[in-house]
């Protein structure tokens, strides 16, 4: 392929063979989303991981902790001993991230982080809706990590902040209406309700996530006050009325939004909105309402994939319109969602290592 044909293929988002590669290392690598990083970096035509830390499972091969990646010839490592990289990925709890991003910096060309210390824009919002910050500093200089939302600030990024899997869904739902002028910070009303597996409490789990308390649930977990909702705020400029239910699925996070506009909106006002802010874009799919059994979105469709599915449907008796999201949490809500930020950083065509699109029959994801 020639170098034009390259630079085609990677600015349509094109499967392009990298002229470089990079080495990469995974802080956090026995996690849910460490081993999905894995997964995906270790199939990356521009990536070579060199390093997967653990403090559980130090010298122990990846495979021990992710059996899907056994024949991945890697050990973890101490995380305290961090090697030379030029992309470090950290999967670790919200906290650690923020007290070791010194040497993160000083390790790594690029940093992109999974967990929550980054994404917020400003200090004030940590004292909100966390514990505050131990490196306030760094975050005028980090970069939130959906392309769809922060493509132009993300080329040439050196930290990148991973977005929640919950407002990732919700704003992939939503922003086409806040683009197109349906939403703004006046509209009157949002009611996102999201419905998320297992895996988004982590690896770690607890006693509400084994299975005997967690099979069978539709268990609110967070009515009100969820922290995602500051994310929606700070990059959508909407302020939601949120609550998260667990449900009986591993994968997944599915966004139902009812939003009611103060100006009347048409299923056409709908189409040209959603085609206007998508139809360009590698991973999102609009589903509304078609043929067949999948009518709307669901997370068992985009299980394993960095794909978001999009759908609506008016209700103009009541002057509602319903939005319906769906995304592997994991995936496009975590690991996947780092990979194509670190792709569009680096200048690496969008869908490298994330062109696995998904199983058709599968069991619940």
């Amino acid at each position: 392929m020639t170098a034009e044909s390259d630079a085609s293929a990677a600015a349509a988002g094109g499967a392009a063979t990298p002229d470089e590669t990079y080495t990469a290392s995974v802080v956090g690598g026995t996690g849910f989303t460490g081993g999905e990083l894995l997964r995906l970096l270790s199939g990356h035509p521009a990536f070579d991981v060199v390093q997967a830390t653990s403090r559980s499972a130090d010298n122990m091969t990846v495979g021990r902790s992710h059996p899907n990646l056994r024949g991945l010839d890697l050990r973890f490592s101490d995380p305290d001993d961090l090697e030379s990289v030029d992309v470090l990925f950290s999967a670790t709890p919200h906290g650690v991230s923020m007290g070791r991003i010194d040497e993160y910096v000083e390790a790594a060309d690029t940093v992109v982080d999974l967990s929550a210390d980054f994404r917020l824009p400003e200090a004030e919002l940590y004292d909100e809706w966390y514990d505050g910050h131990e490196s306030p500093e760094y975050l005028e200089r980090a970069e939130y990590a959906l392309p769809e939302l922060n493509r132009e600030n993300l080329s040439g990024a050196d930290l990148i902040a991973g977005g929640g899997c919950n407002a990732t869904a919700t704003m992939l739902g939503l922003k086409p209406l806040v683009d197109a002028g349906v939403l703004g910070s006046d509209t009157s009303e949002v009611v996102v309700d999201v419905k998320v597996g297992s895996s988004e409490g982590g690896a770690g789990g607890g006693a509400a996530s084994s299975h005997p308390e967690r099979s069978g649930v539709v268990r609110p977990y967070a009515p009100t006050g969820h922290r995602h909702e500051a994310e929606i705020e700070a990059y959508l400029g909407l302020s939601v009325s949120f609550t998260v239910h667990a449900v009986e699925m591993v994968r997944g996070a599915s966004a139902t939004c009812h939003v009611f506009p103060d100006e009347p909106v048409s299923k056409a006002d709908l189409w040209g909105a959603y085609r206007d802010a998508y139809a360009d874009e590698p991973f999102e799919r609009i589903v509304s309402g078609g043929g067949g059994v999948y009518r709307y979105p669901e997370p068992k469709a985009v299980a394993g994939t960095n794909h978001g599915e999009v759908g609506f449907e008016l209700d103009p008796g009541n002057r509602r319109v319903v939005v319906f999201s769906a995304i592997d949490n994991m995936t496009k809500g975590s690991a996947g969602q780092a990979v194509h930020a670190a792709n569009v950083a680096l200048g690496l065509p969008e869908t490298a290592g994330l062109e696995f699109g998904g199983l058709h029959p599968v069991g619940s994801p």
